[in-house]
């Protein structure tokens, strides 16, 4: 009997075939028959079906109640009307993001008109390639976030990530396929939990890129503060940053139309230095929090208002008040 054999997160052997049952390779043939229909419509028309179908169906699911209370939460100076709104572009844009994903590989920069790409702080990117060493990149499930990998290696700056392996491993294998695909030199995807974190580590530690998506809940994170709302969010990025003194660069992705995206790099935060190490992880983890806060309220409809960000008992208080008494 063969070693089972573990490469970045997925089971390269017989173990697998093992582990894999009927109903995920039909799972899996219908993604692949989906994959090759959003390839041949091609990067404009994919998005759009993409939008489309899940603009149409996504309000009507339970969870995007999840996304009524947050609004309610966070910004409650926004109309029923006006949530309504933001909820149903928050679908249309996770189905222009899903419609795009088989295209990225394919997007060219600065291209006229149509599907395509452009970066707005390109020499922030081109000066850490220049200066070498670790960096640390930060954004959030904003736009179309799977763009930030391929757009930014571009330039010199390509960064491993961490990922959520999908529970079907036929699946999770295409989608690391078309990730590797649309960058000209895969890089490490590290699965999230205790060991991704390790190997996280250890690559920052030997002078690596390392990108990371810090807008989801963390249950054993730190205390911060989002829309003015306590959070629990992850500290790592922040605590690793500390650790190795390196740079902190803030980027996430507008969306400008169907397959036509925007890359907006900012320059790197200012790392705190007040002598306490605690002190100083919270402060650099609340200014990550602040810039993407100013992201999501500038465009609210880009972000995925879909997870339960704030803590339970707060948001029982906000699902009670919207019942009518």
């Amino acid at each position: 009997m063969r070693r089972t054999s573990v490469k970045d997160g997925v089971t390269r052997d017989g173990a697998e075939a093992n582990q894999v049952t009927l109903a995920m390779r039909a799972e899996a043939m219908l993604a692949r028959s989906a994959l090759a229909v959003l390839r041949r419509l091609g990067p404009v028309r994919a998005s759009d079906f993409g939008g489309a179908v899940c603009r149409m169906i996504g309000p009507l699911l339970p969870v995007s109640k999840v996304a009524d209370t947050n609004l309610r939460l966070v910004m409650p100076e926004l109309d029923a009307v006006a949530r309504r709104r933001i909820v149903r572009g928050v679908w249309e844009n996770l189905g222009r993001t899903v419609g795009e994903f088989p295209h990225i590989s394919t997007l060219r920069e600065n291209t006229s008109a149509g599907p395509g790409f452009e970066v707005e702080g390109a020499c922030h990117l081109t000066a850490q390639a220049e200066r070498g060493g670790p960096v640390l990149f930060v954004s959030g499930h904003i736009g179309n976030w799977e763009m930030l990998p391929p757009g930014v290696a571009k330039y010199g700056a390509g960064f491993a990530s961490f990922y959520r392996a999908a529970g079907n491993p036929l699946i999770d294998r295409m989608i690391r396929a078309l990730r590797n695909e649309a960058t000209d030199k895969p890089l490490p995807l590290f699965a999230k939990g205790t060991r991704g974190a390790r190997e996280a580590l250890v690559w920052v530690a030997k002078g690596n890129r390392l990108g990371m998506l810090v807008d989801q809940k963390m249950n054993d994170g730190i205390v911060s503060r989002f829309f003015g709302h306590p959070a629990m969010t992850a500290p790592a990025l922040a605590a690793m940053a500390l650790r190795f003194r390196c740079p902190v660069i803030p980027g996430y992705v507008q969306r400008l139309g169907p397959a036509r995206l925007r890359i907006v790099v900012e320059q790197p935060l200012e790392l705190p230095e007040s002598g306490d190490r605690q002190v100083d992880v919270a402060t650099l983890t609340q200014m990550i929090n602040d810039r993407l806060e100013s992201w999501i309220r500038a465009r609210p409809e880009s972000w995925l208002w879909l997870h339960r960000r704030w803590p339970k008992d707060v948001m029982r208080e906000v699902e009670r008040s919207r019942k009518p008494r």
